[in-house]
């Protein structure tokens, strides 16, 4: 083997990280020319991972650069810069940390990396994957968000599994996919926690730590070239902290892949610190030191802030850059330099620095002779094998959470049975006219409050995880529908047939069979259209409160307009008739009702001059009401199947819209 040269942007010869690259290269560089298979011990197990030949002008390795990038965001008129025009590049088989006080644009660096920065923001510059601007293909790179978006009912196991059998291809058997995750919960120590449940609120579950784990799992389990990690230790302590970022740092050495690895990481413990390659290091936005770790002590030594005997560096660099607290005079650090000037002093010494300008040299180098594609063969679940997979899993988390849909079935119940004593066997006199349409209304009401009640805080857990495993590829918005649809209907058909049975039986309600499975439809509609609500404006507001106060005012507008507090022949015409009246999706649901109910039915009402008549339930209808007979009830509960599945395709749209259109807002106030 050669002997191993010096590098300035690599460290030194001495640097562990260098040998641990020189080892682990030759090797990788072999596989790629000839294939065969790769064995590795993991305690007692032992798993073997094909190398296959390199294909003609594809890549395996991702080189990332990025070049004078700048990031903003709009403040009234003027542009609050996030980012100010930052060049760096991160290798295959390193770790590269970005490191910096809060708010200096840790975070925000790695989201413009990996293409999920927010509308609200708007960035220049160029980021290049392989020297070429180019869509990483699925399961290429991986991003751990610092939210652990997962659902709290759902063991470790079962979330690894379920999430094994989205990413992986039909082509691998469900066996070894569980194989495949269990391997995985093994790399990062739960194998002690599979039966775990992640918990959540008002459920103890899994720990901090360990949810933070298992969020990383979900990300390495298709084993990708390119990882970003945002805060990956946070709410670990520093032997936790050690142990997972020890054992993200030795992947490439247990899986034969020269992993680019990219991580935000806030205050590391000095071995964590040791473990990382390069050091991107920021303060206000701007590069306070790019280049090797073990470099950055010179850096700060030569500029007046040398490094204590015994202290972590880490901790002594972001004292150094940390503007939110001055730095007391008398501790020594930085020879009572206030903290504005430390980093002005570091700033512009770093930017006139032969380390910066090795740096533009190395991205310059990177871009002219790794211009390739990156390979695009991979595959995740076709899209029937999501769409059972997501119902399946969407099924288990409804079962399990007793605060869902089985609590809003008690709730129903117990509502069911109070309107039934109050109303009981109501008749067909006089007084039960109004009664009739009294409790009908209130029923159907309740059941749209309660709906959103208790079902926004679970819709929001379910559209987190949707979010998170959507950007990182692992299915469609299709997919997810279809599945959140399908795996509610056994519990909207209990919520619908059981509390609908007890008022329809004990008010005495019109009876037949086919009047009460009307009755059942109409209140499942009810709650599917709740839901459809819900999705929409859970897409646009995925904030609880604003979100339950906008769902609630338009449910209490379409119950305002629905022609019943205000007949229909008495509603003002402008505006409150002419539309909301006719898109009111209660509109038709009151009608609906009404019509089951009293159609067919003969009241006996009192005449003034004293005596009863007869009136049929088609008059009271008409005229009472002031419904429209034109047309039957199965055609309201058509419109309202109908409204329904418009919510539905609405909230498709809403989601890829929003997709489509953030990079076009993004573009159109780039900074020149």
């Amino acid at each position: 083997m050669e002997t191993p040269q010096y590098h300035p942007l690599h460290g030194t010869i001495e640097s562990r990280c260098l040998i641990t690259l020189t080892l682990v290269r030759p090797q990788h560089e072999l596989l790629q020319t000839n294939p065969q298979v790769l064995t590795t011990a993991e305690g007692d197990d032992t798993k073997s991972i094909e190398m296959s030949v390199r294909v003609q002008g594809a890549k395996e390795d991702i080189t990332v650069t990025w070049e004078n990038l700048w990031v903003t965001v709009s403040s009234g008129k003027t542009k609050k810069p996030i980012l100010q025009d930052l060049t760096g590049y991160a290798s295959p088989g390193r770790i590269l940390a970005i490191m910096g006080p809060s708010g200096c644009g840790k975070s925000t660096l790695l989201d413009c990396l990996a293409g999920r920065l927010s509308s609200q923001m708007k960035h220049s510059g160029k980021i290049l994957i392989n020297g070429q601007k180019q869509t990483l293909a699925y399961g290429t790179s991986g991003y751990v968000t610092q939210e652990d978006a997962m659902l709290s009912t759902l063991t470790a196991g079962e979330t690894l599994y379920y999430s094994a059998q989205l990413q992986f291809p039909d082509s691998m058997s469900t066996a070894e996919k569980k194989e495949q995750a269990d391997i995985t919960l093994r790399e990062m120590g739960l194998q002690g926690a599979i039966n775990t449940r992640v918990g959540g609120w008002g459920s103890k579950g899994l720990s901090g730590g360990q949810k933070r784990r298992l969020s990383i799992c979900i990300e390495i389990l298709t084993r990708p070239r390119l990882l970003f990690l945002d805060e990956p230790t946070s709410g670990l302590d520093s032997a936790a902290s050690y142990y997972v970022m020890s054992r993200i740092a030795t992947l490439n050495l247990r899986d034969g892949i020269r992993r680019t690895i990219v991580t935000s990481i806030h205050q590391p413990s000095s071995e964590v610190f040791e473990l990382f390659h390069d050091l991107c290091l920021l303060s206000s936005g701007e590069t306070v030191y790019f280049g090797p770790a073990s470099g950055a002590n010179q850096f700060f030594s030569s500029n007046g802030f040398p490094c204590p005997t015994l202290h972590n560096p880490s901790d002594h660099y972001l004292r150094i850059i940390n503007k939110d607290f001055e730095q007391d005079a008398e501790e020594g650090f930085g020879k009572g330099v206030s903290t504005e000037k430390a980093i002005e002093t570091l700033v512009k010494s770093y930017r006139l620095s032969q380390v910066r300008k090795q740096v533009k040299s190395e991205v310059k180098k990177i871009i002219e002779s790794d211009s390739c594609e990156t390979r695009k063969n991979r595959t995740h679940a076709a899209f029937p094998t999501q769409c059972l997979v997501l119902t399946r899993r969407s099924s288990l988390q409804f079962f399990r959470d007793i605060s869902n849909y089985w609590l809003r079935l008690i709730v129903f119940t117990v509502i069911a049975i109070s309107i039934g004593s109050m109303f009981y066997n109501i008749g067909t006199d006089d007084g039960s006219i109004q009664g009739r349409g009294s409790l009908l209304i209130f029923f159907v009401s309740v059941l749209t409050f309660m709906t959103l009640v208790g079902g926004f805080s679970p819709l929001l857990e379910e559209m987190k995880v949707f979010g998170r495993e959507r950007l990182n590829g692992h299915y469609g918005v299709t997919a997810f529908l279809i599945g959140q649809t399908f795996s509610a209907v056994p519990y909207m058909v209990l919520i619908s047939v059981i509390p609908g049975g007890i008022v329809y039986h004990l008010c005495g309600l019109h009876k037949g069979i086919d009047r009460f499975f009307y009755f059942t439809c109409l209140l499942f509609s009810i709650v599917m259209w709740v839901e459809s609500l819900m999705l929409v404006i859970g897409s646009m507001c995925p904030n609880y409160v604003i979100g339950m106060f906008l769902t609630g005012g338009v449910e209490g507008l379409m119950i305002l307009t629905g022609g019943f507090y205000r007949l229909p022949n008495d509603l003002p015409k402008p505006l409150w008739k002419y539309p909301f009246y006719y898109v009111s999706f209660l509109k038709y649901a009151f009608q609906g009702s009404f019509k089951n109910d009293f159609d067919g039915l003969t009241f006996s009402v009192n005449l003034e001059g004293g005596g009863t008549a007869s009136i049929s339930g088609r008059e009271v209808l008409s005229e009472t009401w002031h419904l429209e007979m034109g047309h039957s009830k199965w055609v309201d509960l058509a419109i309202m199947f109908g409204m329904i599945f418009l919510y539905r395709v609405l909230f498709l749209l809403v989601t890829k819209l929003k997709e489509k259109f953030k990079p076009f807002l993004a573009s159109i106030t780039l900074r020149p």
